[in-house]
């Protein structure tokens, strides 16, 4: 069999060019309805102005950050969620608006579709893009109807802003439960360290032992001074008196009560004896109490600012859905796109009838 005879240039016209071009096009203008695109652009955003009044440890505790690229991810997540698409059918009757076209059976979404397929329906005609440099959400929804893609769209922003708001004050709410407990226990912990210092107190019988210690050193100075300048005397007395003068005797008397006393002072301050008349171990033990004491205060403090912060963030919006472009109403069908793929088809077949009539050269030319 002849190869030209069965393959001419006019039958492969028709069969590769004209009857595409043919089926399809009566598909496209007859057949396919249109379908219209309602586009909005949406931000998430964090209430500002109380990230400042705080401290760093506070702002830790109340758990305040701006919004991350991941919060808005779940919220990308949610509106092509199966929990969305259910509240949404409910609400609007998408498997019914979506079926309603009977001719169009690629577009169209089967009346006995099942969840699974309905979901990857949705999601091929409700598209959701983020920009990575400024993390704002599009939303561009597809229906049979323009008014109806303008509703759908309107909806799934409402949606999408419940779901900010009951994602921000669950967060709101886990962050006070965290804050009220570090208070609870930063209480606790103020308390032992009071107590600590308290029972000290009671069983030293000090109030202050840095201000005895303090005292006590004024008094081993004094008493220091006053042995030397006793002892100066007595050098005085003794250029002129024997030692045996009542004035030497009762000046050397003197000075050793006065050394004495002055020895049994030391001891008490630095000495080896009970660890009650060490002085000085008692006042650094007190300090170290203090210092327990008064950090634990300060844990409280941050403490109480968390969990006021947190009761003030669990009554208002942490986070909210900014609209920068609310749900547009299409004036004409965006889908489908008649002459952009009428002219696709065309470049595809003419293609292919190229590389038709290469492979039936080459052939003609082996028979030959």
């Amino acid at each position: 069999m002849n190869v030209d005879t069965v393959f001419t240039p006019l039958r492969l016209k028709l069969a590769l060019i004209a009857l595409p071009l043919l089926l399809v096009g009566s598909y496209l203008w007859i057949i396919a309805a249109d379908r219209y695109v309602s586009e909005s652009t949406v931000a998430l955003q964090r209430a500002g102005g109380e990230a400042q009044a705080l401290p760093g440890a506070a702002l830790l505790l109340a758990g305040l950050s701006p919004p991350s690229r991941e919060e808005t991810l779940y919220l990308k997540q949610y509106m092509q969620s199966l929990a969305l698409i259910k509240t949404l059918d409910a609400r609007l009757g998408l498997r019914q608006h979506y079926a309603a076209q009977k001719r169009d059976l690629l577009f169209r979404l089967g009346e006995r579709a099942s969840q699974e397929d309905f979901v990857d329906y949705f999601r091929s005609r409700v598209d959701v893009a983020m920009d990575d440099l400024s993390s704002t959400l599009t939303v561009r929804a597809q229906a049979f109807d323009a008014a109806f893609a303008q509703r759908l769209n309107r909806e799934i922003l409402l949606e999408a802003e419940r779901f900010v708001n009951e994602m921000s004050h669950k967060q709101a709410r886990e962050q006070l439960a965290f804050a009220e407990g570090e208070l609870a226990r930063a209480a606790d912990k103020l308390q032992a360290a009071k107590g600590e210092v308290l029972a000290f107190q009671s069983k030293n019988r000090f109030l202050d032992p840095t201000v005895q210690a303090q005292a006590s050193g004024s008094l081993v100075a004094e008493m220091q001074a006053s042995v030397t300048r006793a002892e100066a005397e007595l050098r005085g007395l003794r250029s002129f008196l024997n030692d045996d003068a009542f004035q030497v005797k009762a000046l050397k008397a003197q000075i050793a009560a006065t050394q004495a006393q002055l020895n049994e002072e030391r001891s008490r301050a630095t000495g080896t004896g009970r660890q009650s008349e060490r002085l000085g171990a008692l006042t650094i033990e007190f300090q170290g109490l203090q210092t327990k004491a008064e950090f634990a205060l300060d844990a409280y403090k941050l403490a109480l600012a968390a969990v006021e912060s947190g009761r003030i963030d669990s009554q208002r919006k942490i986070k909210s859905l900014v609209v920068i472009e609310p749900a547009t109403l299409a004036e004409t069908p965006e889908f489908p796109r008649r002459w952009y793929d009428l002219a696709t088809l065309l470049v595809c077949s003419l293609l292919i009838y190229g590389v038709v009539r290469l492979v039936l050269a080459t052939i003609r030319e082996h028979q030959d």
